[in-house]
């Protein structure tokens, strides 16, 4: 692991060659991929099957997400990507479906029935994968952001996954159930909070929870990538003397994400530590060559970091 630390503000001038270095031959090697198919056909690493299955896409407005970052820069840097130009963002969905010989685990729940009619496709997608709902042993959640957590329920607010164990890191528990959350939540966002404590009262009898550092189940290693929110948490999956990243939200954009850390995501809770944790995460993917699995990356949304000059990229897996 390169144990190399860098700090934002001492990394802003040197990825502001970020988007030049991409140049138009990259174009072809980022392409975008949609999210058409129900499961993606997966890997396998040790005695783990690992795929992706859809639960839509979102669409967010540009100023929601990158409200202070100067405009002709964001252009640039979507025409590069062939992201469109059109005031807002679609970022995919992509919960992560784990399977050994004796369990079957989702990585973060999808959006449900209740949050946008784009998103909440993942029991459909499930069921077109052949996943039986019931079969599912544990539910591991990155953070209870809404495209999260929401989807634990059904329409008749019953549990999606009603045998799984629900796993969630104590400081993301403790965070969305404290007294002041609500009230320090800006009023377009509260409805995240009500959200979150309706999810959490529904899972509470079945949940468990971790900290940094702890292994959640065999072979799954909770990696702590706060600021999105403060208990986001991200999974190092290792097996077969390999590992695959699942890293929910905190490398979100395929384009902004890698080339530009620095600058501020809007849906971040914390938005200089959300910075400082693309850095960190970005460093440690780079130098370990680990794959990693992107919530919000195009789907199938597996692939590697690596570095160009002072910038990162992503690459899919082909």
């Amino acid at each position: 692991m390169n144990t190399k630390r860098h700090t934002v503000a001492n990394r802003r001038d040197v990825l502001k060659v970020g988007v030049a270095l991409a140049g138009a031959a990259w174009v072809g090697e980022v392409g975008l991929l949609p999210a058409t198919a129900a499961a993606e056909p997966g890997i396998s690493i040790g005695d783990k099957d690992i795929s992706v299955i859809s639960d839509g896409l979102m669409n967010l407005p540009l100023s929601f997400v990158l409200s202070d970052a100067p405009k002709d820069e964001i252009a640039r840097l979507f025409k590069t990507y062939g992201l469109p130009l059109d005031g807002g963002v679609h970022p995919d969905c992509n919960p992560t479906l784990m399977k050994t010989a004796d369990r079957v685990v989702m990585f973060d729940a999808g959006a449900g029935p209740a949050f946008m009619t784009s998103t909440g496709k993942l029991a459909a997608n499930l069921d077109a994968a052949g996943i039986d709902l019931g079969a599912v042993t544990d539910v591991i959640l990155t953070h209870a952001h809404p495209d999260h957590i929401w989807g634990v329920v059904d329409d008749f607010d019953e549990l999606l996954f009603p045998e799984a164990a629900y796993h969630i890191s104590q400081a993301e528990w403790d965070f969305w159930r404290a007294e002041d959350t609500l009230q320090r939540t800006p009023e377009a966002r509260k409805s995240f909070v009500v959200g979150a404590r309706n999810r959490f009262t529904a899972i509470e009898e079945q949940v468990k929870f971790f900290r940094g550092g702890d292994e959640v189940l065999p072979g799954v290693e909770a990696v702590v990538t706060p600021g999105h929110t403060p208990g986001h948490t991200s999974f190092a999956i290792h097996g077969g003397g390999e590992t695959v990243m699942v890293i929910g939200d905190a490398l979100s954009n395929v384009a902004v994400s890698f080339e530009r850390p620095d600058w501020h995501w809007g849906a971040d809770v914390d938005q200089e530590m959300g910075a400082q944790t693309r850095f960190n995460l970005l460093d440690r993917l780079a130098a370990d060559k680990a794959r990693l699995i992107g919530f919000h990356l195009p789907y199938p949304a597996l692939g590697q970091v690596v570095t160009l000059g002072n910038a990162y990229r992503f690459v899919p897996a082909v």
